[in-house]
């Protein structure tokens, strides 16, 4: 089943507007993040998608039924959605077992005792069916809130922060498990997350919010490698900064220049920005073609080498950069190398407002 939100706007009285005409569909099937800072109204729209909050304006359809609309309201245990909060909201009096028959209660008492162990099953816990929520870990805790959601069959399944209370190394394992069991249950799913690494790693499509409007919606890929605006650029990953004028179509930096494409963000001669992803910077010998520039630092980060380096601006000062390497390179603080640009990773945009 599909879920689709039609004009949805909604405000509070003590924080005021925070969703804008907001329209958004999610496919069957599909894994959908809602990606934005803190305030920017990600919450808000999966309380209205389940019931939590009335709806002042705007539609909501779910599988092509209205289930929301000003004063007229589904309730939330008729919407056939399924809700994984923050805190997992677990009851601690309550068993395993009990806790994911508590989404069960209208299902036939028969039905009951194979649908818990199959939600079980579904997230690797069917052992632990009669332990007590203090019992488990963290990650064991999350999959049972994700067992109860899924127990029912949800036609959407929505997830509000749920990786955030685990620590980094559990947090990689969990959200891979839970991608896993999201696939194979095939049911449109809506997560929450400020974090733009889980958005990419999770979804199908991000919409990427900014004060309760959509700011660019797509795949991960497309947002990453073209974004639509700087919000967008800054917020799904690390930039260098680089002051550029523009020139017959080029914007023209200290370390080189990229090609703009219509429509140009300012006229020619105008001032502009060029954000460079740290992997876009391309190190090579100090007597390649190239501008020279000193190393600062090199650290080791696992997957990659961050490099720290700093540039002639061409003004008479210094600008500090990020270059992102395969593991293995290194260079020692005062090393001198060749950067050039990688124009895929390079995104113009007008300087931004003081």
């Amino acid at each position: 089943m599909s879920i689709r939100f039609e004009g949805v706007s909604h405000s509070y009285p003590e924080r005021g507007v925070v969703l804008r005409e907001l329209d958004l569909e999610v496919g069957p099937g599909e894994i959908l993040c809602l990606l934005g800072p803190s305030g920017c109204g990600k919450t808000t729209l999966l309380r209205l998608a389940s019931g939590l909050e009335p709806l002042q304006q705007g539609r909501i359809t779910l599988d092509g039924q209205l289930i929301a609309e000003p004063g007229r309201e589904t309730p939330p245990e008729a919407r056939g959605v399924g809700f994984v909060f923050q805190d997992y909201a677990l009851f601690p009096h309550l068993t395993v077992e009990e806790n994911v028959a508590f989404g069960l209660r209208f299902v036939p008492r028969g039905q009951r005792q194979w649908r818990i162990m199959d939600a079980l099953a579904r997230v690797g816990l069917e052992a632990f069916a009669k332990a007590w929520p203090h019992m488990l870990s963290g990650g064991q805790q999350q999959r049972v809130a994700l067992a109860r959601a899924l127990a029912p069959r949800p036609a959407l399944l929505l997830l509000d922060e749920a990786f955030a209370s685990l620590d980094a190394r559990l947090r990689e394992q969990v959200r891979d498990d839970t991608l896993h069991v999201l696939q194979e249950a095939g049911i449109a799913t809506l997560i929450v997350t400020h974090d733009a690494e889980e958005a990419m790693f999770m979804a199908d499509r991000i919409a990427l919010m900014n004060a309760g409007r959509i700011e660019q919606l797509g795949a991960p890929s497309a947002l990453y490698l073209a974004p639509s605006t700087r919000f967008v650029a800054t917020f799904l990953g690390e930039v260098n900064r680089l002051p550029a004028v523009l020139r017959g179509g080029m914007a023209e930096t200290a370390i080189g220049a990229v090609r703009v494409l219509p429509p140009a963000p300012a006229p020619d001669g105008a001032a502009v920005e060029v954000l460079l992803r740290p992997e876009g910077l391309r190190l090579s010998d100090p007597d390649s073609e190239g501008v020279v520039a000193e190393v600062e630092a090199c650290r080791l980060l696992g997957a990659t080498t961050l490099v720290h380096l700093a540039v002639a601006d061409g003004q008479g000062g210094l600008l500090h950069l990020h270059a992102r390497l395969p593991p293995g390179v290194w260079l020692g603080r005062g090393d001198r190398v060749s950067v050039a640009m990688d124009p895929e990773r390079a995104f113009v945009f007008p300087p931004e407002a003081p």
